[in-house]
């Protein structure tokens, strides 16, 4: 039973922090997270930025999660997962990659805003609920060593540990390595980011005991044309995983939608 004491410090812990949040909205307004309009709360749009984003919801692949034009039936699968079916079992991702969705991976990932990892954290945790639902542990896509020296963090790993944090599952930032100092895929085409990520990451020995058996939830910023994913995903199954599932932020797609 709580003394007259513990209440009363209690209380005023809480009223410290209500008047400390008080203060840093003052000085720090929460902004839009596209354009930088006030807005209400943190990690949050404004109407305007909201209205622009394309969300991904069905009808969508069950595999691949990309949008269908029209509903076909659930269990429909797109040309692109037949014709080159993924080592994935299912891939999801929050909205199209363009405008406000693009400008906020940018932010976080060019820009240190790691403020913006547990407000996309969130949007992520909706949008695959059912991959996070099934999984044992969440795991990042890798930087290189080189390249995480320059950039100083992973922003796939920001966005991994405040959904494993929000979603109370296990989250281990070492259970893969990228083990080969890949270029950057931007500008590469498909073949040649496949050529690029061929054998670039690789599940250590001493972290085998970590995957091996277990269904594995791989998070990453984009999903482009899934070269990253793909290799992230059979290095994991090479080192013990019994499933890899797929979540990002967001999706690039084609201006055409598949039918």
């Amino acid at each position: 039973m709580k003394t007259g004491a513990e209440t009363l410090k209690k209380t005023a812990l809480c009223l410290a922090r209500s008047i400390m949040r008080q203060i840093s909205g003052l000085l720090f307004p929460p902004v839009c997270s596209g354009c930088e309009r006030l807005v209400a709360e943190p990690g949050s749009l404004c109407g305007s930025c909201w209205s622009n984003v394309r969300f991904i919801e069905k009808p969508y692949c069950p595999v691949l999660g990309t949008p269908f034009s029209h509903d076909l039936g659930s269990e429909i699968v797109s040309a692109e997962a037949i014709a080159d079916p993924p080592p994935f079992g299912r891939a999801r991702s929050v909205a199209v990659h363009e405008g406000v969705i693009a400008e906020m991976v940018h932010r976080l990932k060019y820009n240190d805003r790691t403020d913006l990892g547990p407000w996309m954290a969130r949007w992520m945790l909706r949008a695959g609920v059912e991959l996070l639902d099934g999984c044992d542990i969440i795991v990042p896509v890798p930087l290189h060593a080189r390249r995480f020296w320059f950039r100083r963090f992973n922003q796939s790993a920001e966005l991994a540990r405040h959904l494993a944090r929000t979603g109370g599952k296990a989250f281990d930032p070492d259970a893969l390595r990228r083990v080969k100092p890949t270029k950057q895929q931007v500008g590469l085409g498909m073949n040649a980011r496949r050529l690029n990520m061929s054998d670039a990451f690789k599940v250590p020995e001493a972290q085998e005991i970590k995957v091996k058996g277990r269904s594995v939830l791989l998070i990453d910023d984009v999903y482009t044309t899934g070269a990253t994913v793909k290799a992230a995903s059979r290095a994991l199954l090479r080192g013990g995983a019994s499933r890899v599932d797929v979540l990002t932020f967001s999706r690039a797609l084609s201006k055409e939608l598949p039918v």
